[in-house]
């Protein structure tokens, strides 16, 4: 989440993974201002378009993000070292993710009485070893961890990038069955879970890379070829989801890995055909500005929605089509400007 184009020798060759950082962003803040909303007693219910969205967003959205992060894994670990490679990584990744996440911890504590959350001074150590309880912040921690368990054996055990990827099909089953027998594995699950898609990153890294792939990865072709595909793989995970796991819809994750393996890769896939596509006519400048800057919406989005909403609602405005959207545009719009 953190390279910049600009530092490219042909910047607009990458301005897909921007684009593809774009959506990504966008469909991560647009769960978590919907969240917000369900969380804050607001009358969402009477529409359910919204939800069933927030529903179909999930099943890709975060595995785009490691998938994206491992096209780099390789190339940056090969210039820098392995003990650079991972200073770096704690510079760029950890450290944002314990001074935000402390800080949304102290506010939430202070405003205790104001916020959807309930904190303590113990939710603090949440942040070493689960945290998945300090929200959105759990993603920077396992992509740290990915990361660097992934460039250890890289370089320690030797292992090729096929025999990665094999490693991380072990893993990921290896979650699914903990989450079956309800064991709490903590940062662990998240590692396991996610391997496998750093893995894919990596090894599809020079096929996405190289020029004389562009003009199929960014053809119409492509694109109406996985277009059906996406559509069933999608529909599939909702209507799955809707009949056995309403509220969280975690069933197609957590009791068919294997499906919901093939169905995130199918909507990666197509976000990332998308992104080619937007990069070949150079179009929706907005959404790569977006992308470049989504480490910092990351971080702040939830402090920044939370208040909108809040100061909002004060206000008397209560429609939640109307708050959602602006907690939307806040979330994403108002990080890019600070920053």
């Amino acid at each position: 989440m953190t390279a910049s184009p600009s530092t490219q020798k042909t910047p607009r060759r990458y301005d897909w993974v921007d684009y593809a950082k774009g959506i990504a962003i966008f469909l991560v803040v647009y769960r978590h201002s919907f969240e917000g909303l369900k969380r804050a007693g607001l009358d969402t219910a009477h529409f359910m378009g919204l939800e069933y969205a927030n529903i179909l967003f999930f099943s890709f959205r975060m595995p785009l993000f490691f998938i994206v992060s491992g096209m780099f894994l390789s190339s940056s670990l090969a210039k820098r070292g392995l003990n650079t490679f991972i200073g770096q990584k704690a510079k760029t990744i950890l450290y944002p993710y314990f001074l935000w996440g402390g800080l949304q911890i102290s506010v939430q504590i202070l405003l205790s009485g104001v916020v959807n959350a309930s904190r303590s001074a113990e939710d603090y150590l949440l942040l070493l070893y689960d945290p998945k309880g300090v929200d959105q912040f759990w993603y920077l921690y396992a992509l740290f961890n990915v990361t660097a368990l992934y460039a250890i054996i890289k370089i320690y055990g030797r292992f090729s990038v096929i025999y990665q990827a094999g490693l991380g099909i072990a893993l990921y089953y290896l979650s699914a069955f903990a989450t079956r027998q309800g064991w709490d594995l903590y940062f662990i699950h998240d590692v396991l879970h996610y391997y496998i898609f750093i893995a894919l990153g990596d090894w599809v890294a020079s096929y996405f890379r190289e020029e004389k792939n562009i003009p199929f990865l960014s053809s119409f072709r492509l694109f109406f070829f996985i277009l059906p595909v996406f559509v069933l793989a999608q529909s599939y995970f909702l209507f799955t989801n809707l009949r056995h796991d309403p509220e969280a819809y975690h069933f197609v994750e957590d009791y068919q890995p294997s499906l919901f393996l093939l169905i995130a890769l199918a909507g990666c896939a197509f976000m990332i055909v998308i992104s080619f596509i937007l990069q070949r006519f150079h179009t929706a400048a907005w959404l790569r500005i977006i992308g470049f800057h989504s480490l910092y919406i990351y971080v702040s989005h939830v402090f920044i929605t939370s208040t909108v909403r809040i100061v909002l609602t004060k206000a008397g405005i209560s429609y939640p089509p109307l708050l959602f959207l602006l907690c939307i545009l806040s979330g994403v719009l108002i990080p890019v400007a600070f920053y």
